[in-house]
């Protein structure tokens, strides 16, 4: 058997496996908590991310989350769950939410992949950028209704700006 083969083995048992090789190829912090679980810090745009990954072999899924670097005062909770509903409408893939205890905006998404075989590379990176892409897409309008005072809906139409036409 190759190593590359043995590397394919090992990772569909537990594809944080490929999550550590893909972080580290990015040169980005991590902390592998252990066998089952890993944190990691990406620099973005407007903050830092913070990715967690948790293996759960037992159902065979993956789960992910990406936490924005912000808090959201109680006062603001109601009109952050407004937002969060108007966000979570226009997402494919994944969802927002709110980590109640720590008062933290962030996206979830969970890859099942029992009877797969494992995870590809290819699987991760797409988490990742997605997640990520989503997160820079979302922070401004998450950071209009905190600290700008705006309405949901004022807020994710200021965040987002459809051009039209060509330039």
């Amino acid at each position: 058997m190759t190593f590359s083969a043995t590397l394919e083995e090992e990772a569909a048992a537990n594809p944080l496996d490929l999550v550590e090789q893909f972080v580290t190829a990015n040169d980005w912090p991590f902390d592998r908590r252990s066998d089952d679980e890993m944190a990691v810090e990406v620099p973005g745009k407007w903050c830092d991310y913070s990715l967690y990954f948790a293996w759960r072999e037992d159902i065979g899924a993956l789960h992910f989350t990406c936490a924005f670097d912000m808090k959201i005062q109680a006062t603001k909770k109601s009109p952050v769950h407004e937002l969060l509903a108007m966000v979570n409408e226009r997402m494919w893939l994944g969802h927002f939410g709110l980590w109640t205890e720590e008062g933290v905006p962030m996206f979830r998404h969970a890859i099942l992949l029992r009877g797969l075989g494992g995870a590809s590379m290819e699987q991760i990176e797409d988490l990742v950028d997605i997640a990520l892409s989503e997160c820079e897409r979302f922070y401004p309008a998450f950071q209009f209704v905190i600290w700008g005072g705006k309405s949901a809906t004022d807020a994710i139409s200021a965040a987002l700006l459809d051009t039209v036409g060509e330039a």
